[in-house]
């Protein structure tokens, strides 16, 4: 999966209000990217951006916390993931210790329930 990301932190900003879902290493937020947000590379795909506070740690620390998560995304985000959606990592202090299967199977966890949040609720079935 090529991995896109998100730099400029009016689009963190941006995707702040959207959906949330919080698992053990990090909380996921996303939001459906507007018409007048370009999308960097053609064909769209989703863009990723990682939160890590400087309360978790010094630089090495939150760059090593950075690298795992993006790895993360990297492996196992792909046939979860929308291509119109801006996704945000917002790391916790778990991330640094977890295994790092547990970190996948954690992002694929939120990604399925925060999707699940944005489906329209279907009407119940007449017999």
């Amino acid at each position: 999966m090529q991995l896109v990301t998100i730099k400029r932190r009016a689009d963190f900003l941006r995707v702040r209000g959207g959906l949330r879902a919080s698992v053990t290493a990090f909380a996921l937020e996303a939001k459906a990217r507007d018409a007048a947000v370009k999308p960097q590379v053609t064909p769209p795909c989703a863009r990723f951006g990682f939160t890590v506070t400087k309360k978790l740690g010094n630089a090495v620390v939150r760059n090593r916390i950075k690298r795992r998560l993006r790895e993360a995304v990297r492996h196992s985000a792909s046939p979860y993931c929308r291509p119109e959606f801006d996704y945000v990592l917002v790391a916790r202090a778990p991330a640094l210790g977890r295994d790092f299967a547990d970190l996948k199977v954690d992002l694929v966890s939120a990604l399925k329930r925060l999707h699940a949040k944005d489906q329209p609720a279907r009407a119940p079935a007449l017999d």
